[in-house]
């Protein structure tokens, strides 16, 4: 067949790039979006803003209704044997998020975590209107969830801890942050190198897989860091399940939840927006120029 050999070549070099095929992508295919703006007062007046903030409430409130269930029902049982374990809160967590986001990220980007609402604000995806307007949202959600969970069960509730955050025994408050600190980060991460755009443009599969690696970071996280702080890296978990338990050992050591994981989240934002070569030429696959 004449000229085949040209069809197949230009077919699988469909960008014109000198690279191996799904190691680069040029710019004709993909431009990188501008920054948001650090106030958007237009957003107030559009529907599509309130639906994202609803989406982010609906999408937090099952969270934590499901997971707050999973650790009290671990919690109920004498034999851990008789019940999912610490392995199957993780994967609650994980999979949750795994499902919410994979529902939710077409409507408001399935942020349900403060974090991520605030990494990605510094990352400048979004605006501060919204990033405020999310995280009310999901705050109000994390409490609605934990609240609906002690009205089925209010003296079981009470009497398994109802899901609240707390330093275990034998750990420092120092090794609480720590692991907040870095669990955030690995799950803010996981969302940046997710989402990249550069990636989606290069790879069709990536916005179709990107709620996948996001709730797998959350089970690995929660493996880790259950015996130590029963894992935040969300500050709407924490904060809905300490309200409506509200009790001391909810609230003494409430503040490492935000600041660990605020602080997880600007690093990994700062990981992401300020280390070019690593970024561009590692996660993005982009050649160097050649003469």
């Amino acid at each position: 067949m004449e000229g085949k050999e040209e069809d197949v070549r230009v077919g699988a070099n469909r960008y014109g790039e000198r690279q191996p095929i799904g190691t680069a992508a040029q710019a004709k295919d993909y431009r990188e979006p501008p920054s948001a703006p650090l106030f958007e007062a237009g957003e107030l007046s559009s529907w599509s803003f309130y639906r994202a903030g609803i989406a982010e409430f609906v999408a937090t409130f099952l969270f934590l209704y499901i997971t707050v269930l999973t650790v009290m029902g671990v919690a109920k049982s004498k034999s851990k044997c008789s019940t999912v374990g610490i392995q199957g809160i993780a994967w609650a967590f994980g999979g949750m998020i795994f499902a919410l986001v994979y529902c939710t990220a077409g409507i408001s980007g399935g942020h349900i975590n403060p974090a991520v609402t605030f990494g990605l604000f510094l990352a400048r995806k979004l605006s501060m209107t919204r990033a405020i307007f999310y995280i009310i949202m999901q705050c109000l959600g994390a409490i609605c969830g934990a609240g609906v969970v002690k009205g089925f069960e209010p003296h079981l509730y009470e009497r398994l801890g109802g899901g609240a955050n707390t330093i275990a025994k034998g750990y420092t408050n120092i090794a609480g942050l720590g692991a907040e600190i870095v669990g955030t980060f690995v799950l803010v991460y996981t969302v940046f190198s997710a989402t990249d755009a550069k990636r989606n443009a290069r790879d069709s599969h990536v916005p179709i897989l990107a709620p996948l690696p996001i709730g797998f970071a959350v089970f690995l996280v929660h493996l880790a860091t259950i015996p130590v702080t029963g894992t935040g890296i969300n500050p709407a978990r924490s904060l809905g399940a300490a309200i409506i338990f509200n009790k001391d050992q909810a609230w003494d050591d409430h503040w490492i939840f935000w600041v660990g994981t605020f602080i997880g989240a600007a690093l990994a934002a700062l990981y992401h927006g300020t280390t070019p070569l690593y970024h561009q030429v590692v996660i993005r696959a982009i050649p160097f120029s050649s003469k």
